[in-house]
């Protein structure tokens, strides 16, 4: 439950919980924060939520809040790793980056003078890296000529000609310093497996200022200084997967666990598909899909519906209709046989166990959420208690029931550090055996009343933004099709019963349904025992 959506850039977003997102519509709704209400508050948000399609096929909600004189906004494109295809993994967080260096009229000194520039630079860009893959394989069969060395070199001193001439007219980040100069804060956008979103939070009476930049990102972006920027996410690849234990942890037992389906792949993409990502690759990938049918805008703040719905007309609506999302057909066949992976590191050792389970919206989704909190939401959660307070085997031990995404079916996951000198194989064991409790133990209603609980004391203590309620509506719009769905969630788990736990737990807690990664020392290195701090979650 506390890991209810992991909606990450590179794996990386904070996960966000079902409970937590009803906290934030019902809280910045201004409901009074008593505990009676909190079944009643489906009423009104309903009430206070003014939905509006365009002929574009653009979704847009909106929520009056007139305490202050700012809005909140979240722009949220339902795309994101899945939709990519072999051999151009990271299309859609490459893009993420790309949307940020401005259109024709932003981020420029002069298009019409840069337009040609850019267009020849690319062409050179991808001829040259294509020789360069070729030569790559010629040489592994014989030395390469004079004539192929001399067609590179030519090429390769054109490109930085090019580059040259076309970061003369680059105004940078010049996005980003109109929404400072006008007050904007919080810009900021992040891509994952099931989706991709841009923020932002201006003072209400520049709305018409994020109006026409948006509408113009949508419609007109343009990819200048691409292979710069292609190059940052290389490095944002190698710090965050590949030198660091957790990232390649989880990137080799996503994969592992995922033979077929998408989310098996690295939302940052393979190293050697992102160094093979083309101009021409990005824009086709833009054109299918950050059409305005394919977005949700989320607007919560000091505004006037009507007069905000007229404004979005004027700009989104001149913006033609996007053709239909090309659909996802891969599915993960059912998995026979336990699959175990090791990754060597200069590390602590660390585990990860993850059960195939269903996608948002299915009855047991919701069953999943229960045994999520009850194995390790908090300190007196049961993985915390036995493993970390009791039999003192474990450092920290978290669960997160909708790993990768949510569109698909997904992992249930447990994550674990030992605590030295105890070992992983102890903690699985461990773990295991809390597992098949779920399974011959019915879970008591004081566990559950506390489920609930702390989903309600949640609602109380919380204090939660416009963009937080922004970011919920366009979440919930996004991925189930209709923002009312993060109010259903409450009944939905407070009908779990044990009985349902326990059935849920015995089909799909079991060995042959089941992947194991473990972070290891290579062979021969010496461990160094150190005291890591306790902690609960992630």
């Amino acid at each position: 439950m506390k890991n209810r959506l992991w909606l990450s850039k590179n794996e990386s977003w904070n996960p966000l919980h079902r409970q937590a997102l009803l906290t934030g519509l019902l809280v910045t709704l201004g409901f009074s924060l008593n505990l009676s209400l909190v079944t009643a508050a489906s009423f009104g948000l309903a009430d206070r939520v003014v939905e509006e399609k365009l002929a574009n096929g653009l979704t847009v909600l909106m929520v009056e809040r007139h305490q202050t004189p700012v809005v909140s906004i979240n722009m949220t494109f339902r795309v994101g790793g899945v939709n990519e295809q072999v051999g151009q993994t990271g299309l859609a967080h490459l893009y993420e980056h790309m949307a940020f260096k401005g259109t024709r009229t932003v981020g420029t000194k002069d298009y019409e003078k840069e337009r040609p520039i850019l267009e020849e630079w690319f062409r050179v860009g991808t001829e040259l890296e294509q020789r360069q893959r070729e030569l790559a394989r010629k040489s592994q069969e014989r030395p390469a000529s004079a004539e192929d060395r001399a067609a590179i070199e030519g090429l390769q001193k054109r490109f930085t000609e090019l580059q040259d001439q076309a970061g003369q007219f680059v105004a940078g980040n010049e996005m980003a310093l109109l929404y400072q100069r006008h007050g904007g804060v919080g810009l900021n956008a992040a891509t994952g497996k099931d989706l991709t979103r841009y923020m932002i939070n201006l003072p209400a009476n520049r709305l018409p200022l994020w109006a026409a930049l948006e509408a113009d990102r949508m419609a007109h972006p343009v990819l200048r200084e691409f292979y710069k920027e292609r190059g940052v996410v290389m490095e944002e690849r190698r710090l965050r997967n590949d030198d660091s234990p957790n990232g390649l942890l989880y990137e080799t037992f996503t994969s592992a666990a995922f033979r077929a389906h998408p989310y098996g792949i690295p939302t940052i993409g393979w190293e050697s598909d992102i160094l093979s990502l083309t101009p021409a690759d990005t824009e086709a990938f833009f054109k299918a899909y950050y059409g305005p049918g394919n977005a949700t805008i989320a607007i919560v703040g000091d505004i006037n519906p009507k007069e905000v719905m007229t404004l979005i007309e004027q700009t989104f609506g001149a913006i033609p209709a996007s053709p239909p999302q090309p659909p996802i057909v891969t599915v993960e066949p059912p998995q026979r046989g336990e699959r175990r992976v090791e990754v060597e590191f200069d590390a602590e050792p660390s585990l990860v166990i993850g059960y195939h389970k269903p996608a948002l919206g299915h009855p047991d989704d919701y069953v999943f959420d229960v045994i999520d909190a009850v194995l390790s939401d908090g300190l007196t959660s049961r993985l915390y208690t036995k493993l970390v307070r009791e039999n003192r085997i474990a450092a920290s031990i978290s669960s997160d029931s909708n790993h990768p995404g949510v569109r698909s079916p997904n992992l249930f996951v447990i994550n674990a550090t030992p605590l030295a000198p105890h070992t992983t194989a102890e903690v699985e064991s461990a773990i295991y055996a809390e597992i098949e409790r779920l399974k011959t133990e019915p879970v008591s209603a004081k566990e559950l009343e506390k489920v609930l609980n702390n989903i309600d004391a949640d609602l109380v203590r919380a204090l939660r933004s416009n963009g937080g309620l922004a970011s919920q509506l366009a979440l919930f719009q996004t991925m189930a099709g209709d923002w009312r769905y993060a109010l259903k969630s409450r009944d939905k788990i407070a009908a779990v019963s044990p009985a349902d736990i326990q059935r849920v737990a015995t089909e799909y807690f079991t060995k042959s349904n089941r992947t194991v990664a473990m972070l290891v020392k290579k062979a021969g290195e010496k461990r160094v025992a150190t005291a890591p701090q306790r902690e609960v979650g992630r």
